[in-house]
């Protein structure tokens, strides 16, 4: 066995575990088969093949990072191999896995045996009393350290994370191409370690970045600027049966509640498509026949003027083109998407017609990953595997690509959703493998998109893989969990948790999106607050006349935008080991930030979840309990980041379903108490002291879910006298916190009316629907 080499810089070499202390960096390190992170050993019994390179560049800003990537030595050869690295145990973990093939959701476990098939991200919890130490006043939650692992991908190979029963940790490195069984092994995965859980794995994937330069962060990335709109997509409306008349019903309906939206997606239905003469059906309950090609990149008669089924005018004004100027001028629509999958329809494109020849499809029959099938094997996927996919030619799919965006864009469609994205790791043989198809098929996506359309404007859908993570360097918004199922009662506290898990790991390459959800619905306020602290695209599915507009205005102004908070929203620290969906105890919190602002979403999240037994979601209580907990200002990470300068630390929650303003002293708690799926959301407003001894701190809408998002600029004056001066968006009921109460306040220099109440401290004012769009209302309050 090769001895440890030192290089004293990092470099192309790498380390074998050997019995002799190895160290990366003076932070990471194996000695006597134990892989140890600042003294505290996370795996022992480590496996002498496994292999440590220095990382580069790992880590920045204050936070403690030190990175490294884990290989192993072997015969190099096979397209699928298994690695036990090292036994983890009685360390608390959170992982998200592919639960099924399009989708992950989150785990919770202490041993290697607890680690699922298809863990693509992972981070473990340790407590150090004498090795870190980061200022924290909480004593206990500044010794915790915690360890980040990424399986990545290595040339054709792409590696996740799984136990056996021995508790190891093993990788499992896969091509998906029988003729590719030669690999490297020594960047299988990255791992990290710091302080700070949000910091260490943003800085964990910019490393791996840089290593693969195959990817982009979220951070460098155009965002669309439909994330900014309330929207509506036709899926859950109409299924499949969408057509150009149910479009015009649902604008209407929407507009004459005085929620309009300013994007519409056009989901699946709208494609002319068609199944081989041999083909087994396949319907799900929401129509799509997944057995299904698309024999042209234009639309089917639904979406011509008179059109009948069968026959289609090439008159360009009597089609698409037509139903979306339609649209745009009669309801003020800013942006049309429209579906297609990422084959061109669930069965790809159909071989052997004219208007197809020229992309060469072939049918091809998906082979899908043992850990994949280890986990719940979707029907849809054994559908698609028994009719096969027309998988257009991998060096003519940018012209697919550019045929149909360019089509689109003629039509007057500003952007796409891509769904089924996943199904490309099944049909890598013969193509160089999983991560190489993925690869060449995402570029050419990413450069049609980039040539025929402006605002980045794509949603990808169904890639939860890495393969695509990975992958893609431009696209911005990602689905992060299953379906909105609004017809099945466990999936709803299920879709909150998982998409929020999710997010830590998406969260760092795209912004995540929720997923529509129906207004008028026994769970449409918990699902319209988490949207609102998600920092998401805001969209719902409603049928033309089914619709609360009393939940949509705690979403959306009167203009059609939203008030949106500025990251992807994410599980408070302390939710990150603890399990809201099955230990009958925890609440599941999320935070983000405004621009000056904090918003914590509080859920109680009990009573179904994935079942590793079982290998499926399920409802495994059904009369969950009520649960008490607590939450802090510093639940907001990065609070401190939109306070004033010399913030004490003091802070102002606003309940919004209790309607409550609570004084929080530095590092106070506040209880919170929620029956089964109950939620509440906290605005939380860092409070600034004055010179004259008041307190202030700006509240913002508060009829709104995310009050706090409707102050955009807020200046504090006090040479003469104290005077607030804020630029606020939106109308309605504005709040603000004062110790003091205000002398007088003006709104757009016009004196303004407002209440105090002395036992609170909150001031309110109204304030009226403003003519233009996106209009700041210029308020100064005096003291």
């Amino acid at each position: 066995m090769a001895s440890p080499v030192d290089t004293g810089q990092c470099g192309s070499f790498y380390f074998v575990a050997t019995r002799a202390k190895m160290t990366v960096g003076g932070r990471i390190s194996v000695s006597e088969g134990k892989l140890t992170v600042f003294g505290n050993c996370i795996l022992h019994d480590v496996h002498d093949n496994v292999v440590i390179t220095p990382a580069s560049g790992s880590g920045s800003g204050d936070s403690i990072i030190n990175g490294a990537f884990i290989g192993v030595r072997s015969d190099q050869k096979g397209s699928r191999r298994v690695f036990p690295i090292g036994k983890l145990h009685e360390l608390r973990f959170m992982c998200v896995f592919r639960h099924n093939f399009w989708w992950m959701t989150q785990w919770m476990g202490s041993s290697g045996k607890d680690i699922p098939f298809e863990t693509q991200f992972l981070v473990v919890e340790l407590r150090d009393d004498t090795h870190l130490n980061d200022g924290s006043e909480d004593e206990a939650e500044g010794s915790v350290l915690y360890a980040i692992f990424l399986p990545i991908l290595e040339d054709d190979f792409r590696a996740v994370l799984q136990g056996n029963e021995q508790n190891e940790m093993e990788i499992c490195l896969e091509s998906g191409d029988p003729a590719v069984d030669k690999f490297e092994g020594s960047h299988l995965v990255f791992v990290a370690a710091g302080s700070d859980p949000y910091d260490v794995i943003t800085n964990s994937v910019k490393t791996v970045e840089k290593h693969l330069q195959t990817l982009s962060h979220r951070e460098k990335k155009k965002m669309p600027d439909i994330l900014n709109w309330f929207g509506w997509c036709t899926w859950d409306a109409f299924y499949t049966n969408v057509s150009a008349d149910g479009l015009k019903q649902g604008l209407e309906s929407f507009e004459k509640g005085g929620t309009p939206p300013k994007f519409v997606i056009i989901d699946d239905g709208w494609q002319r498509v068609g199944m081989d003469p041999t083909g087994i059906e396949y319907r799900s309950d929401s129509s799509a026949n997944f057995a299904n090609r698309l024999i042209d990149i234009k639309e089917n008669p639904k979406f011509q003027k008179n059109g009948k089924e069968g026959h289609r005018a090439d008159d360009p004004a009597m089609g698409l083109r037509c139903v979306v100027s339609e649209m745009k001028d009669r309801h003020s629509l800013k942006y049309v998407y429209v579906w297609h999958a990422i084959t061109g329809y669930w069965g790809g494109v159909k071989p052997g017609i004219t208007e197809m020849e020229h992309y060469e499809p072939q049918i091809v029959y998906p082979i899908s990953s043992p850990g994949v099938q280890s986990n719940n094997y979707s029907d849809v996927l054994e559908s698609i595997t028994i009719n096969g996919v027309g998988l257009v030619n991998p060096d003519k799919v940018f012209d697919f690509y550019n045929d149909l965006h360019s089509y689109l864009a003629s039509a007057g469609v500003d952007g796409v959703k891509v769904d089924v994205q996943t199904i490309l790791e099944t049909l890598g043989a013969g193509h160089g493998g999983r991560v190489k198809l993925t690869r060449k098929y995402h570029q050419a996506l990413e450069e049609s998109i980039s040539r025929n359309f402006q605002e980045n404007a794509i949603i990808a859908c169904m890639c939860h893989n890495t393969d695509t993570l990975y992958s893609a360097k431009s696209t911005a918004v990602m689905r992060a969990s299953d379906d909105f199922f609004p017809r099945d009662p466990a999936s709803h506290t299920i879709h909150i948790a998982s998409v929020a898990y999710n997010t830590i790991f998406v969260g760092e390459f795209t912004q995540p999106d929720w997923d529509m959800f129906h207004s008028l619905h026994p769970m449409a306020e918990y699902h319209g607050a988490a949207r609102a602290v998600g920092g998401c695209a805001i969209y719902v599915s409603d049928k033309p006349g089914q619709h609360d507009f009393n939940v949509l205005k705690k979403l959306v102004l009167p203009d059609g935008s939203v008030l949106r908070a500025k990251l992807p929203g994410r599980p408070t620290r302390d939710c990150l080991f603890s399990d809201p969906v099955r230990d009958g105890k925890s609440h599941l919190k999320i935070w983000n930030l405004n621009d000056f602002t904090g918003v914590i979403g509080v859920f109680n999240c009990q009573g179904a979840g994935w079942c590793g037994v079982r290998k499926k979601m399920v409802s495994h209580d059904e009369q969950p309990s009520t649960i008490t907990g607590f939450i802090r200002a510093r639940d907001v990470d990065y609070l401190p980041e939109v306070a004033e300068d010399g913030w004490t630390g003091d802070t102002i929650l606003y309940s919004h379903r209790a309607g409550e303003v609570a004084y929080l002293p530095r590092n106070a708690s506040m209880s919170v108490t929620l029956k089964p799926r109950e939620y509440e959301v906290f605005t939380v407003v860092p409070v600034a002291a004055l010179s004259i001894g008041a307190k202030f701190a700006p509240i913002g809408l508060i009829k709104m879910f995310n009050s706090g998002g409707a102050v955009k600029e807020l200046k504090y004056e006090s040479e003469k006298s104290t005077t607030i001066s804020l630029k606020v968006r939106g109308c309605g009921l504005f709040g603000a916190y004062s110790s003091t109460q205000p002398r007088r306040i003006v709104v757009d220099s016009q004196e303004a009316e407002f209440e105090y109440d002395v036992e609170s401290g909150l001031v309110t004012l109204a304030l009226r629907v403003p003519e233009e769009e996106l209009y700041l209302w210029n308020i100064v309050i005096e003291l």
